[in-house]
């Protein structure tokens, strides 16, 4: 509680989803807000969740993309899938595309998935699905560590 007292924008967000997780949509949407005002890509996030969802707040297709956008400016790769998503429900598959070519270079699997059907359908380049494929084991290997290995060994 100490770092939510302190406006922490990682406790608000924590607490968002404990709020959320006990069905107490409108706490979380008040957690996810101040998280996000505070500069939290993943409050964004949540916060285009709830608005698709319509839990706490009317379903509002105009803020849940405008959230989807701040965090995936913000680096977040699900908020980038889902504006590929976006794009794709609203027949521009060349913005989809390239959303999914950005969350596939931060080593985002599902998007990576997609790139590959794109590609099958010849929506996407041999040469961009290569250099997308490229981009994101590069990512998937910054992530990997002895520690991180080791501690997958003990699960």
């Amino acid at each position: 509680m100490k770092r939510v007292k302190a406006n922490d924008p990682v406790a608000m967000l924590q607490m968002g989803l404990v709020c959320y997780n006990k069905g107490d949509y409108d706490s979380a949407f008040r957690r996810y807000n101040i998280s996000a005002g505070l500069g939290d890509v993943a409050g964004h996030y949540q916060l285009s969740c709830l608005y698709r969802k319509g839990q706490g707040v009317e379903k509002d297709v105009k803020k849940e993309v405008y959230h989807l956008e701040q965090a995936a400016i913000g680096g977040h790769p699900i908020a980038r899938y889902n504006l590929g998503a976006v794009e794709e429900e609203n027949g521009r598959m060349d913005r989809a595309v390239k959303h999914w070519i950005i969350a596939a270079t931060l080593g985002h699997n599902a998007s990576l998935d997609t790139l590959k059907l794109c590609f099958r359908r010849g929506l996407v380049s041999k040469e961009d699905f290569a250099s997308a494929l490229r981009a994101h084991q590069a990512a998937v290997d910054a992530t990997k560590s002895p520690q991180r290995e080791a501690a997958n060994e003990d699960v």
